[in-house]
Formats: C-alpha cells, structure tokens, sequence
C-alpha cells in the first residue's frame, strides 16, 4: 500500500483516523497507531513483518543491556552485537543476491542465482533502529523499558517504508504526549516523461532498449533526464511532506527532510539540502565517529570516501549506486581540498555549476546497466551519430512545456512564499483570495488527484526500492 493509492485515500487513512479519534488516552491511541502501522506494512508483503517485529524485539532487548551496562565493556559489546544483527540482515536481503551474481559472472559460481525479494524500507528502520541502541549507547536517552512504544517508532506507517529516517530521542517524549498533489500530479507525470523518452528500467529487452537509446535524439534524451531529475525531487520530497502531515495529524513532529536542494550554490550545499535524515545519520554515527575533520586532511578525505562509498551502497545493489556516491565524493573533495574557492563562486555560476553535477549524477543514479547510461551520455551530444532533434521530440517538448515548469517552479520556494504573502495580508482583497486558498485549494487538489489516481492506484514512490 502507499500513499497515493485510492485504497489508502478512501478507505484505509479515514478508517485509521476515525478508529484514533475515538480512542481514549495516549496508551490506546498508540495501540491504534501500531495495529495500523502493521496493517499497512504488510498489505504487500505480509511475511517480512515477521522480520521488521523480530529485529525491533532484539534491539529493544539489547537496549536493556545498553542501558544497564553503560560505561563498561558489556554495553560496548551489546551495542556491537545489535549492530552485527541489524547490518547482517540489511546485507542479507539487499546484497546477497548482487554479490552472487557477480561471482556467477566471473567464476561461474554459483550455478543459479537466488532471487531474495527486499523488504520494503528495510534501509530505513534499520537504520533507525541503529541509531536507536548508539543514542542509548551515548546516554543521550534511556532504554525504552516498553516494547510497544520502541515498536511504534519503527513501525509508524507515515515514514517506515521511505523516510525520513527518524531518530529515537526526537520523538520518544511525542510517544507519550504528542503532498499528495506533488506527488501524483507532478512526480507521476514526471515519470511519465522519462519513461517515454529514456525507458522504464523494468524493460527487461536491453537489447531493443540499447538501440533504442542509441537513435534517440538529443532532445529527447535531455527532456527525459531532466524530467527525471525533476520526478525523484518531488516524489521523494513528496513522501516526505505526507509522512510529516500524517505524524502532525497525530502528534508526532518529523524534521523536514528536504530545503529546496535544486536551489544549492555548491554539491556540500545540495547534500546539507537533499534527504537531510540521511545526511545527518552519516554525519553523526558514521563520519563523526571516524574522526570527520579533526585528524587532518588526509584523514578527514579518507573519512568522506568511506561516507560516499556506504551511502551509494545504501541506496541498492549495483555498481552504477557505488560509483554514483563515489561520484559525489570526487566533488565534494574537489570543493574541500582542491579548489575550495567553488564553494564561493557568485550566486549565478554556483547554481548552474551545482546543476550540471547533479543533472549528471541523475544519469548514473537512473541506469543500472552502464551501456545504457553511457548511450545516453553520448547521446545527449549527439555523439552516437544520432539527430538533435526530431518531429516527436519536439511534439513531446512542446506538450510538456508548461506543465514543466509549474514542476521547476514547485522545486523553488516560489509558491509557499506567494502563499504567505496572501494569507498573512491585511488588504481585504487578500484576505478573501488568502481564506480561499487555505480552505478551497487542499479540497480541489485532493480532487484532482483522485481523479488521476482513478484507473492507475499503483504509483509507487521511488525510495520504496531502497
């Protein structure tokens, strides 16, 4: 189930409010939350539910010992074992199968390689749950002495799946006291355009796919790659403002996970922007713990490689996400060390320069085969002899023109500030158009992308892979 689907919209999101509003005390309303939140999870895959309960129950035991142990060699080693558990099954599920195939590919071993089907969100609530018995580790919160409360904050179906990651000692007093139009009708049509123009990678024909990337034309192409960099934006910073909405609904405040990334003047500033929960989680409990910037440059670059090279491999399987965070640590450490002064560039050039970086990194995040990706890098310069334009090429451009840039302007602050500036007026006029759209718009977006939903329920969100 995910958010914007019509049996979410209709049914299962009022039936949950309704069942939480009119249960009495914290206790009971938690109690609902949980039942939901496991309903939620396991509408698709009702076996790894097993697995998510199963790992909850083993760290909120360890945090026992944590706890009582702290300061001494026995909290020490119930944390590393909490971590062995919690990795080893995160390694299981998303690397197993990769690992096999490269050694099927180049020893012939084994003779078939198994397919191991990933949980969804396992990324996330493991990491959460990692972060959970460190803090607890560090004396920054007690161990939850309660397993239903622990199992709340993993479970909780506004961010379990896809984000953002959420730390313990951020919402563990909520526990106790407390986009969908982005979405649908922005990220979806978005995708749309890349699929149409750089393929689905579930086309399983690579063959037909190459050649058909290979007499693209390089408009084409460029709308496509664009159009994606604009759909995993708003359909991931859209998950982001639904899981924080729904947690608002019941008490619960979740950070923002996204500043208006595309707006960055420097890679360092696009990633203190982009998935900050995730930035912050590799910050504080991987690269800090390493030493970060306190044991000289060498070290300190040694530390960013490390942090690149786990945060391509977080998000999946495949060399094209390796190479892709490691993509990111050249220029970070090109900004850092080498030419610090790209960091400082006027306002103009150090978006434009930001973008172009990014714009690529899309590239090779969107292609897991490396022929494709590199057809298509070729191909964007016309470089595989293929035209710059063509008759449908330009018919999808000018089709998609305007509705293209109402999805640029909604990666800016543009609207929100338009918005405030109406509904924080004192003129009368403004006031009537302000009351208008705090009370009118939400109704005709929900409309609309119910109406869109209709006939196509399953869009799911880009992060549930990972």
């Amino acid at each position: 189930m995910v958010f914007s689907s019509l049996v979410f919209l209709c049914i299962f999101f009022p039936l949950q409010m309704l069942v939480y509003s009119l249960a009495r005390g914290i206790e009971a309303r938690n109690t609902v939350l949980i039942f939901f939140s496991l309903v939620f999870y396991a509408w698709g895959e009702p076996f790894f539910i097993v697995l998510l309960v199963f790992m909850c129950f083993v760290d909120w035991a360890l945090s026992q010992g944590i706890y009582k142990y702290r300061g001494t060699g026995k909290s020490k080693a119930f944390l590393i074992l909490g971590c062995i558990i919690d990795l080893g099954f995160l390694a299981f599920f998303k690397y197993t199968a990769f690992i096999l195939g490269e050694t099927h590919q180049w020893l012939g071993f084994p003779d078939v390689v198994p397919k191991i089907a990933l949980p969804i969100g396992i990324s996330f609530y493991t990491f959460q749950l990692l972060s959970y018995m460190v803090d607890v580790y560090r004396g920054e919160v007690p161990a939850q002495r309660y397993f239903r409360r622990l199992l709340l904050y993993v479970s909780l179906f506004h961010q379990c799946i896809a984000g953002p990651i959420v730390r313990y000692k951020d919402v563990s007093e909520q526990i106790l006291s407390r986009g969908l139009a982005k979405k649908v009708l922005l990220a979806n049509v978005c995708g749309q355009i890349a699929s149409r123009t750089i393929l689905s990678g579930a086309l399983a024909d690579q063959a037909k796919n190459l050649a058909t990337l290979q007499s693209a034309p390089a408009l084409s192409l460029w709308l496509g790659c664009f159009a994606y960099a604009l759909q995993i934006y708003l359909d991931f910073s859209a998950y982001s403002d639904m899981a924080i909405g729904m947690g608002l609904m019941v008490g619960f405040h979740y950070k923002e996970n996204f500043n208006y990334p595309y707006l960055a003047n420097s890679i360092t500033d696009f990633w203190r922007r982009w998935h900050m929960s995730l930035s912050s989680f590799f910050r504080d409990y991987v690269y800090i713990p390493l030493g970060g910037n306190r044991k000289g440059k060498p070290r300190q670059a040694l530390n960013l490689l490390i942090v690149w090279f786990l945060t391509g491999m977080w998000h999946g399987a495949g060399w094209n996400f390796i190479l892709w965070g490691l993509y990111y640590f050249l220029f970070l450490a090109i900004e850092k060390f080498l030419l610090p002064g790209l960091q400082r560039l006027p306002a103009f050039f150090g978006h434009l320069y930001t973008l172009v970086v990014v714009f690529f990194g899309w590239v090779l995040f969107y292609f897991t085969d490396f022929t494709q990706g590199w057809v298509v890098l070729k191909g964007l310069f016309c470089l595989n002899g293929n035209p710059l334009t063509s008759f449908e090429s330009q018919n999808i451009a000018l089709n998609y023109l305007f509705f293209l840039l109402v999805a640029v302007l909604a990666c800016t602050p543009l609207p929100r500030f338009l918005y405030h500036k109406v509904t924080s007026s004192t003129n009368g006029a403004a006031i009537a158009l302000g009351t208008v759209l705090e009370y009118a718009l939400p109704v005709v977006a929900l409309f609309f992308s119910i109406s869109y939903l209709v006939g196509d329920s399953y869009n799911p969100f880009l992060y549930l892979q990972f």
